[in-house]
Parts: C-alpha cells; sequence; structure tokens
C-alpha cells in the first residue's frame, strides 16, 4: 500500500470514500431552461439595480447592492454584492448575523424540529471505526462512540487485542473548533504525524506523537495544505506538500498557489527541511509525495489543478533503513496526457493503475528503469466497468470495480490471474482498502443507503472474511428497499439513479422526496448510509440519488461529458431526474427536494435558476455560486481545469450561462431555499454563498422563504459531531415542512422506550 495522496478534488466532499452518496455535513411558473439570454439579462439587471421585489412573508435584512460591473470581453456584468467577498468586513458580519437571525427565527416555528433533531442524535449515537492502517506490529484506526465531536485515534497489537487510545482531538478545544484533518504512523509504528486545523480550515499545522509515552515531540510543520505524510523507513522524518505562509489575515482567502513538496527531520526546526519539488512554474498545480512499501522509492505526483492526468517522477532512496535524500528526481512519465498511478513495487518492477490508452483504467507494470508504454506487461484489462481504486497487497492485486455505480472487488495475481472475489453483503460501496505487501490482512469499509458503515477483515491465505467492527443502530432497515433504476437525459444518455423508500409504498405522486447529486471532478456517488437520511426514510420520505455525468462512475469518459464546455449536460440529467420521479409518480413538484453540496451546491444553483417551476424545495451546501469569480479565491485556482475560467473568452460565454449568482432573474417565484455555509471554509468560500442568497432575496417574487445558515467555527468539510447534527436536523426540518410534512411519524418502541 502506498499513502494515500489526494489532491483537492478527491477531498472535495470525501469524509471517506464510503460516504460519497450523502451530503457530507448533513450529511414557479417560467421556464428559461433553452430560452434565457445571458446578455438580455445583464441589461434587465442592470435597469433593476435599485428594485427590491423580495417575497414580504419574511423580512429579510436590508442588503447593500452597489454598483460595480465587472467587463468580460465587452459583456458588462453587474456585480452589486462583491463587497461580501471581504468576508471579515464588519459590515458582512453584521450582515451574517442579520439573516442567523432571520433563519433560526424560522426554523424554530417548525413543529417537527424538535422530533428530527432528537431522532438524529438517536440514530447518530452509535460506535464509528473507520478502517485501520496495519504498521511493523500495529493496527492504527480512529474510534468515536457515538457522539463525540471528533474521532479518537487507537492503537492495537492485533485485531484481537485491546484498544488504547493515542490522541482525543476532543481535548484541543472544548467546542470542537480545533480540528483533527488528518494522520500517519511512521512504519515502525513509534511515531504518529498528526495535522490540525483551526476550525477545520484546508491549512494544517503538523505535530508529531511518540506512540508508547503519548508525549509529542517538539516538531511543528506550519502552512501545510492538500498534503499526504509519506514516512522514509529510517523512521527519522516524513514528506509533506505546503505552500508559502500567506500574508497575515489572508490565509483563508489566499490562492493556492506555488505547493512545493518537502522533508521534515525529526527534531530538526521546519526551516531545515529539504526542498524536493517546487511547482513557481506551475501556477494552479498540486504535488504529493508517497513512499512505497518497502521504503525504497519516492514518487512524486504532480496534478494540473484536480484534473486527474499527471506527471509522475521518483527518488530512489536506495537502502530504506539509510534513505539516500540526495538522489536525484528523476522522471517517469512527463507528457500529462493520462493518470498515472504508481500502486507499488517488488524490487524494480512498478504496478501502475493507469487511463493512457483505457478511460475505464487498467493495471499494468514495467521495470522502473524501461518505463515506455510499449514495455508495460498488461495485468489487468480495462473492461466495461470502472477500476476505481485499487491496491497491492498480500501478494495480490485488489481492484475495486464500479459496475453501475455498485462496488464489486477483485483479487489477481501479480501476474494477473484472476483468484477470488470479495464476498460482500450486498448491494453497496467498498470504501478505505487498506493493506500491506507484507501482510496477509485486507482492510476495508462496506456501507449501503440501508447499510452502516461496517469494517471487514479478509485474509489472503485462508480466504476467510470477518468483521473487524461492526454497528449497531437502532435503525429497523428490513422496513426499507432500495432500487436502481434508469432514465434517459434530455439528449438520449441513460442515466443510473438509486431510490430508497418504505417497501410497499403507494406511487401516487404524493410522497415527499427528496432527489441528491453531485455530477463532478470525477468523483463517483455510490449507496452509503446516512443517521440524516435513515430519519427522512422514517418519516416516510422516499431519497432519490442520480448518478451524473461529471462524476467517475463510467469512467474517464462519463467525467468529460460533464465539465467545461459540456457541464450543461450535469444539469441537464439532474432535470431530468426530477422530471422522471414526477412522471413515474413518485412524487410531484410540491412535494419534490433537492440537495447538493459544494459542486453538487453549484448543481443546486443552477437548476434553481433554470427550472424553478420544477421543484418544492431546495437545499444548497457551500455551493460554488459565482463561476465568474471563484478562480480568485483559495483552491479555486485548482478548478480551472473542470470548469473554466472567466479570464477566457470562450469560457466565459458557457460559464455565464449557468452561473448562479448571474440567472437570479427579477420576477420569478423560486422554491422555498435553505443555503448553508461556513465562515472558515477555505475551499468554497462563503461569499459565494452570500452573493446568492442575498440575489435570491432580491428577486424573489413570492412568499417562499430564501434563508441562508451560517456555521460559525468549522468549514467546508468539518463540523464537530454536535454541529454537524444541528445542521442536519435544521436542513432537514425545512426540506420536510416545506415538502408537506408537519407532524412526526410514530415509531415503534425500541428497547421498551417510546418514540
Amino acid at each position: 500500500m502506498i499513502p494515500n495522496m489526494q489532491t483537492p478534488f478527491k477531498m472535495w466532499d470525501a469524509f471517506s470514500t464510503a460516504t460519497q452518496s450523502r451530503n457530507p455535513i448533513t450529511e414557479p411558473n417560467i421556464s428559461f431552461r433553452s430560452v434565457f439570454k445571458p446578455g438580455l439579462y445583464i441589461i434587465i439587471a442592470m435597469m433593476t439595480l435599485s428594485a427590491n421585489t423580495q417575497a414580504q412573508s419574511l423580512k429579510y435584512p436590508e442588503t447593500r447592492r452597489d454598483s460595480t460591473i465587472e467587463d468580460y470581453f465587452g459583456t458588462k456584468v453587474p456585480a452589486p454584492y462583491q463587497w461580501m467577498e471581504q468576508q471579515n468586513s464588519p459590515e458582512v458580519e453584521s450582515w451574517v448575523e442579520a439573516e442567523n437571525k432571520v433563519t433560526f427565527g424560522y426554523l424554530d416555528k417548525i413543529p417537527v424540529r424538535g422530533w428530527i433533531n432528537r431522532r438524529i442524535t438517536k440514530l447518530w449515537n452509535y460506535e464509528k471505526v473507520g478502517v485501520p492502517n496495519e504498521y511493523d506490529g500495529a493496527l492504527i484506526y480512529s474510534k468515536n462512540s457515538g457522539l463525540q465531536n471528533q474521532s479518537p485515534v487507537f492503537v492495537r497489537k492485533t485485531a484481537a487485542s485491546r484498544a488504547r487510545m493515542i490522541l482525543d482531538p476532543n481535548r484541543l478545544s472544548p467546542d470542537g473548533s480545533i480540528a483533527l484533518l488528518d494522520y500517519g504512523a511512521s512504519p515502525n509504528g513509534n511515531y504518529l504525524c498528526y495535522g490540525l486545523s483551526q476550525g477545520g480550515a484546508d491549512w494544517e499545522e503538523f505535530h508529531v506523537r511518540n506512540i508508547s509515552t503519548g508525549k509529542d515531540l517538539p516538531d511543528v510543520v506550519r502552512w501545510v495544505k492538500f498534503s499526504g505524510i509519506a514516512w522514509t523507513h529510517d523512521n527519522e522524518g516524513f514528506f509533506y506538500s505546503r505552500f508559502p505562509e500567506p500574508q497575515k489575515g489572508e490565509a483563508l482567502m489566499s490562492e493556492a498557489v506555488g505547493q512545493q513538496l518537502f522533508y521534515h527531520k525529526l527534531g530538526s526546526p521546519q526551516s531545515e527541511d529539504k526542498k524536493f519539488y517546487d511547482l513557481k512554474d506551475y501556477p494552479g498545480w498540486y504535488v504529493g509525495g508517497s513512499v512505497t512499501d518497502d521504503g525504497r522509492y519516492l514518487f512524486i505526483i504532480l496534478n494540473k489543478g484536480t484534473e486527474s492526468r499527471n506527471k509522475v517522477f521518483y527518488v530512489d532512496l536506495k537502502d530504506p533503513k539509510h534513505p539516500d535524500l540526495s538522489s536525484p528526481v528523476t522522471p517517469l512519465f512527463e507528457k500529462d496526457d493520462a493518470e498515472y498511478y504508481p500502486l507499488g513495487n517488488v524490487g524494480t518492477t512498478i504496478y501502475m493503475q493507469t487511463t493512457l490508452g483505457a478511460p475505464n483504467r487498467k493495471i499494468v507494470s514495467f521495470d522502473i528503469k524501461n518505463p515506455s508504454p510499449d514495455r508495460w506487461k498488461t495485468v489487468v484489462p480495462e473492461s466495461r466497468n470502472v477500476i476505481e481504486n485499487a491496491l497491492i497487497a498480500g501478494g495480490h492485486v485488489v481492484v475495486n470495480y464500479l459496475v453501475d455505480a455498485k462496488s464489486e472487488v477483485a483479487l489477481y495475481s501479480l501476474e494477473g490471474k484472476h483468484t477470488a472475489e470479495l464476498k460482500l453483503p450486498g448491494i453497496g460501496t467498498v470504501g478505505g482498502l487498506s493493506g500491506r505487501q507484507d501482510s496477509q490482512n485486507l482492510y476495508y469499509a462496506f456501507t449501503s443507503f440501508l447499510y452502516p458503515t461496517t469494517i471487514f477483515h479478509y485474509n489472503f491465505e485462508s480466504g476467510k472474511t470477518g468483521v473487524f467492527q461492526a454497528p449497531k443502530v437502532d435503525f429497523d432497515r428490513a422496513r426499507f428497499v432500495t432500487k436502481q433504476v434508469f432514465y434517459k437525459s434530455k439528449d438520449g444518455t441513460r442515466i443510473p439513479m438509486f431510490i430508497t423508500m418504505k417497501k410497499g409504498t403507494k406511487l401516487d405522486g404524493k410522497n415527499p422526496t427528496i432527489l441528491y447529486a453531485y455530477g463532478g471532478f470525477n468523483i463517483s456517488i455510490t449507496p452509503s448510509f446516512s443517521p440524516t437520511t435513515a430519519v427522512w426514510l422514517e418519516m416516510g420520505g422516499i431519497y432519490a440519488v442520480a448518478n451524473l455525468r461529471g462524476g467517475g462512475e463510467y469512467g474517464e469518459a462519463w467525467h468529460h461529458a460533464g465539465m467545461l464546455g459540456k457541464k450543461q449536460n450535469v444539469f441537464d440529467d439532474f432535470i431530468s431526474a426530477a422530471e422522471y420521479l414526477i412522471s413515474e409518480k413518485y412524487t410531484s413538484t410540491p412535494n419534490l427536494g433537492i440537495e447538493g453540496y459544494s459542486n453538487g451546491g453549484l448543481l443546486i444553483g443552477a437548476c434553481e435558476t433554470q427550472r424553478p417551476d420544477l421543484y418544492g424545495a431546495a437545499y444548497a451546501g457551500a455551493g460554488v455560486m459565482d463561476m465568474l469569480r471563484y478562480q480568485k479565491f483559495s483552491a479555486g485556482v485548482g478548478w480551472v481545469p473542470e470548469y473554466g475560467s472567466s479570464d477566457d473568452s470562450t469560457a466565459f460565454q458557457w460559464l455565464i450561462k449557468y452561473s448562479p449568482v448571474q440567472n437570479v432573474r427579477p420576477g420569478t417565484c423560486y422554491p422555498p431555499t435553505i443555503i448553508t455555509t461556513a465562515d472558515h471554509d477555505d475551499r468554497v468560500v462563503p461569499s459565494h454563498s452570500y452573493k446568492f442568497a442575498a440575489a435570491m432575496q432580491h428577486d424573489q417574487t413570492c412568499n417562499n422563504p430564501i434563508l441562508i445558515r451560517v456555521e460559525t467555527k468549522t468549514s467546508h468539510n468539518y463540523m464537530p459531531t454536535d454541529k454537524r447534527i444541528a445542521q442536519a436536523a435544521d436542513v432537514l426540518s425545512f426540506m420536510a415542512y416545506n415538502l408537506g410534512i408537519k407532524t412526526a411519524p410514530k415509531l415503534k418502541a425500541s428497547k421498551g422506550e417510546v418514540e
């Protein structure tokens, strides 16, 4: 196993690879879909800068609109809320406080809100264990007792031995505002490098703990972001990625450019860290390092922003116990024409996952001194099913396939012979594959919409599978069913969708339904369990997840069909999913809610502005809402390969057509909408959500509420458990109330309790 080297696109919404199908924090008369002309709208908007036609049922704060206008290649675009980008200004802070007051005043009046909060809390309160990583004489993993704000880190000598806590992040801050974002142990299991963050922002500060004593070393490594932790096998130090120190007060907004790869030696100050690679000539690129299981090679991987195509270099560290840090950096693949992801090695033979000539990926092997593709040996050929991920462990190649967005795991010998398949509990998702080449143990997580995440252990020698940790959740999954359907998008493309509901649900068009999707960055949306979704199902709701283009469910071609100038395909796929649910009488417009987070928040913003007539309620979490300015802040520059940039005249023409902030239209009745963001979100900065909420409140012509909920001391991917439950309950309450659920269901008593 090579340590994880996620670039920001893989970390976008990912709490783990097993939780991609759900929101990570919560866990209508005119159609402008095809006739809207952006140039015409800009003229109308300029004529109505001072108009205020907001809904009268709620009194929103007075929001200043100024006369700022941006010129894009001769097209004048009003930007009346650009002042909101100064997120630390007193005016913005005052606006956020006033908006939160309106939002919580509305939420406080929802009758089912208290019941939903209590029920989510109860279902959330079960022991959750992460997939363990095996080191010399140690298994290290996270475990949450149920409602702890963060998950402490534990160590066991074996799977059967008693666990010992080695790090409790809950002791770092009572309110959970200091977040544990990442950790990685030295190969001998003596040291734990761990990353802390204020409010869960992407910026990390690395510390090192002696696992035996529980005491921290004096080492501190700062300005780390989007980094792996790759130890050398002398256990004396690790490789990490960092950015230049930003200007004072600009950390959360500064552009993430100029990443560098360093090596930190234990006991030395960061100023003495050795620089291995500098991206000063590649603005918007990311660099990461990983060390092979035998400690022989350091692989350096360069990604152009969030693009999966990459370059690979390597350093021959020679003797793992005495690594040669002066060895030269040698190019391996420099063309940036495909995905090249080394999985491991046996001596000088490298095993690699690639898309070169194989859009659905294949596994190849080659000698590191002769890496030319014409010298490759195919170990696992490309198939119709995309390889989601793979690793080398226990003398096998372990391949996790996606078959219509569902996991299947196959085992191959290092020569490419198919040897076995993992027996899975059912239709669902395998995530967190973890194993070593010198061990017979494989660990992984399995989950589905109705199957709480469970950690399994497989032994390569015996071929037997067992449960490492099984959750105990107060949820009767036997009452519900998940099925997969396929529908046609606007252009005839066949799109899969999962639908989960109570058994025997009558399809009469009256069922409250939530439709969730993502559609971007080559991220696959697969089945996973969420306490929030479970509560929705118990309330009689239907939960649908559509696998849109732009994701990775069907490989590179599927991703490319939903990016750049083809992004409208993603919105068409989602709109068609909503139309399918209505036409097949699962639900109807008044009972249909839509949800998305991050890139999925953009999806909701675009689909809501294109088809406001189609939905009964909408939730947009931390969405990329201003597509004309996203690249100017934080990690945004890295998304240009996915979206294109308004700095380019061609890309501007497609971005202006769907950018949510610029496509909110005067004279429109939008469905009830709740928007969420976080004050420490330095990935999708909160001004995106501020602008979108302000524009919608200004232009709303009916009494449907437009609310924004801004959380504090949290970030894009991180919330302590208590705040995550509170936000999940608030969002679900808003959706349930506006989709017709006014009272709590009567559930059967559990263990003598009355619900």
